[in-house]
C-alpha cells in the first residue's frame, strides 16, 4: 500500500507539501499540486481518512439535524434549504426523523453525538420533565432551535415571528371587507399554533370586532385536521365569511372538504393558509397564504451555529424571519 512518502517521492517533493495538498491546509501552487494529485492517483493513495483527520482536528465538519417527520411539506423545504446552506459552508449533514416519539429523539441524539457532529439543529418537539436530563450529555455541544417552543437550555434560536404573521393574516381578511372571521389553530400546546392565534386575537380587538368561539376550532397541522375543522365548523351551524387557516396543509384539507361540501371558495368563503408552502399556488383556487422564507430559516440557523462553533463566547442569539403576506385567489375582496 503506497504511503505518503512513496507520493512525495514521485512527485518530488517533500511529505509536508503531499499533506497540505491532501489536507488544504496550505497554499501550494497549482504546478505543485498536480503533480503531487497525479503521483497520487498514479499509486492509489487516497492520504488520511475523514474519520482520522476529525479526531486530530477535533472537527468533523458534520451538522446533525433532528425533525419531525410530517406530511407537511414545510418540513422538506426547510430541511433542503439547511441542506444547501451546509454545502454552501463546506459542511455535511446528518438527518434524524423524530416521527414525534421521545425515545427515537433520545436514540437519534446518541446517534448524532457518537457520530461526533460539530453542531446540532432542532427543529422538533422539546423533552419535558425528566426526560430534558438527556441535554446533559450534549457536553457544551452548539445547538440551534428552529421555529418551535421554549427550551431550558442554553441555545441560538431561529424562528418566523407568528405572532406578527397572525396579526398579518387576519387583518388582510379584514382590510379586504371580512368582519365575520374563523380561525383554525393549530395544537395550542405548541408555541408557534398559540402565537398565530394570539396574532389572529390582537387584529380582531384592534378592530373591535368580535370572536365567535364557534368559529374557533382547534386542529393538528396536518390536512386531516383541515378537514375535520371545516366539518365541525359547518355542524355548528353558520359558516363565518373567512378563515384564517394556521398553517396550508389544513388550508388545503379546509379547500378539500369545502369544494365536497359544495361551499365555494372565496365566493362563499375567503380562506388564508400559513407557511406559503410551494404546493399552495398549485391549488385551486390558488391559495392565499402568510410566507416566511424556508431559505432564510435555513441559512440563519447554519450561519448561527458555524459563527457558535468559531466563537463559543457569543452570547445566545434569537432571529426572527419576518412574515409577509402572498396573495393568491382564495381570498374574496371587498
Amino acid at each position: 500500500m503506497a504511503t505518503m512518502k512513496d507520493v512525495a517521492k514521485l512527485a518530488s517533493v517533500s511529505t509536508s507539501t503531499v499533506s497540505h495538498v491532501m489536507n488544504g491546509t496550505r497554499f501550494v501552487s497549482d504546478d505543485i499540486a498536480k503533480r503531487v494529485q497525479d503521483a497520487a492517483q498514479q499509486l492509489n493513495y487516497h492520504g488520511p481518512s475523514a474519520v482520522a483527520r476529525s479526531l486530530k482536528q477535533n472537527c468533523t465538519k458534520t451538522i446533525g439535524m433532528l425533525v419531525t417527520t410530517s406530511t407537511n411539506p414545510f418540513y422538506a423545504e426547510v430541511v433542503r434549504s439547511v441542506e444547501q446552506a451546509c454545502y454552501q459552508q463546506g459542511y455535511n449533514l446528518i438527518l434524524c426523523n423524530t416521527e414525534g416519539d421521545a425515545q427515537r429523539l433520545k436514540r437519534s441524539l446518541t446517534t448524532l453525538i457518537e457520530r461526533r457532529v460539530d453542531g446540532l439543529i432542532m427543529m422538533c418537539a422539546m423533552l419535558e420533565g425528566d426526560d430534558a436530563l438527556i441535554y446533559r450529555r450534549l457536553g457544551g455541544l452548539p445547538v440551534v432551535v428552529m421555529d418551535w417552543g421554549q427550551v431550558d437550555f442554553p441555545c441560538d434560536k431561529i424562528q418566523g415571528h407568528s405572532r406578527q404573521g397572525g396579526i398579518l393574516a387576519t387583518q388582510y381578511l379584514i382590510d379586504n371587507g371580512h368582519t365575520q372571521i374563523g380561525c383554525i389553530t393549530g395544537p395550542r400546546n405548541r408555541q408557534q399554533a398559540d402565537l398565530r392565534y394570539q396574532g389572529f386575537v390582537d387584529a380582531m380587538a384592534a378592530a373591535n370586532l368580535p370572536i365567535n368561539p364557534d368559529w374557533v376550532i382547534e386542529g393538528n397541522f396536518e390536512t386531516e385536521g383541515g378537514k375535520a375543522a371545516f366539518a365541525k365548523l359547518q355542524v355548528a351551524g353558520k359558516l363565518p365569511s373567512a378563515l384564517f387557516v394556521c398553517n396550508d396543509m389544513m388550508a388545503i384539507g379546509v379547500l378539500h372538504e369545502a369544494q365536497r361540501s359544495g361551499v365555494q371558495i372565496p365566493e362563499q368563503l375567503s380562506v388564508i393558509g400559513y407557511d406559503n408552502i410551494q404546493l399552495a399556488k398549485f391549488m385551486t383556487p390558488a391559495l392565499t397564504s402568510i410566507h416566511q422564507s424556508k431559505a432564510r430559516l435555513g441559512a440563519a440557523a447554519v450561519n448561527a451555529l458555524i459563527a457558535r462553533l468559531h466563537d463559543p463566547s457569543l452570547p445566545p442569539q434569537f432571529m426572527d424571519i419576518e412574515p409577509r403576506v402572498t396573495e393568491r385567489a382564495s381570498v374574496k375582496k371587498s
